[in-house]
Formats: C-alpha cells, structure tokens, sequence
C-alpha cells in the first residue's frame, strides 16, 4: 500500500483548495491507498515565522514528509505564486526531503494568467528539495468549478477529467513502483 500525503497550502479552513484536496483524497482512497492530509494553516504560526525546526507540530509535520511515498500539493495562487504559510512550511524540511518521492502540484486560481505557477515556481521548489519525479501538474481556474465545504462541483467537465488523470497516473506510477 502507498503513502500519499496531500498537502493544502491555503491559509483559509473552508477553501477551494480543501475541497479539491478532499476530491483527490476520495480518488486515492478508493484507488487502495493510504492517503494522510496536512493542512498548513493547522500548524503553529509562531513556528512558522520563526522557523522552529524542533517544534513538535513541525517535526510531526516533517515525519509525515519523511513517511510518504508521493506528495500532493494543493494551493491556491496569489499574484503569480502560492501563499507564504506554504513557503514557510517548506523552508523548515530537511535539504532532500523530497528525494525518492514523486510529487504532483494542483494549483488554482482567479485566472489563467497564472499557469505557469507550476513550471516556474512549483517546479523549481520541489527540484531543490530532492524529487527528481514531479508529475505534469494541473492548474484550475476558478471559473471552472464551485464549492461547497469540502463539495467540488465542476462547471468544466474536460477539468473534473485532468484532474481526475493527474492523480490516476501518479497512483499508477507508484503502483508500478512498489511491484517492481
């Protein structure tokens, strides 16, 4: 069985971001898989800021990390990158704590404008962090779907698709992985 640990980086409890995390956490689940979800907003702000390495909550946080076969980045963009409580998170993970691990971003936004928050921002951050696997990541415009709670609801059905494909493809490739 797979460790696949989704990572929400919006700083709101009730978001666009959790109800795509909870969708891709239902794909993965029924695919077999054990999925864990951190939500970054639910760690220690003060820990955060002050970049406290052997806080409890972090070094729980960074076990998580250290434990999963992929991780499943979701967040939100914000003037052409993702929110600073997930900066601030990946700066406290150890140099190479994402070597051996495959890594897929699902980023979404007011706009297509912002696109390429996946190759120029997402991509490069992983890449210093060690994984060498980071699959094609999917960007979702916020016009294509709604949300209600942890419900998504999409407008776009060729999006609901993507998505659905991203998450399918990076279980496989770690099925192929594990049985190999």
């Amino acid at each position: 069985m797979t460790k696949i640990l989704i990572i929400s980086g919006s700083p709101a409890s009730v978001s666009r971001t959790a109800a795509i995390a909870s969708f891709v956490s239902n794909i993965l689940v029924e695919g077999g898989n054990e999925v864990e979800r951190l939500s970054v907003r639910d760690l220690p702000a003060e820990a955060l800021l002050h970049a406290q390495f052997n806080h409890p909550e972090i070094k729980k946080a960074q076990q998580l990390v250290e434990q999963s076969d992929a991780l499943i980045v979701v967040s939100p963009v914000y003037k052409a990158s993702f929110p600073g409580i997930l900066k601030s998170f990946f700066d406290l993970l150890p140099e190479k704590s994402l070597e051996g691990k495959k890594v897929l971003a699902i980023a979404s936004g007011g706009s297509i404008a912002h696109l390429l928050t996946l190759e120029y921002v997402f991509k490069p951050l992983f890449s210093t962090l060690g994984a060498r696997e980071i699959s094609q990541g999917v960007y979702l415009v916020d016009s294509q779907f709604s949300y209600s709670g942890e419900q998504l609801n999409f407008i776009d059905l060729q999006l609901k698709e993507r998505l659905e494909s991203a998450v399918l493809e990076l279980q496989t490739s770690l099925n192929l992985l594990i049985n190999n």
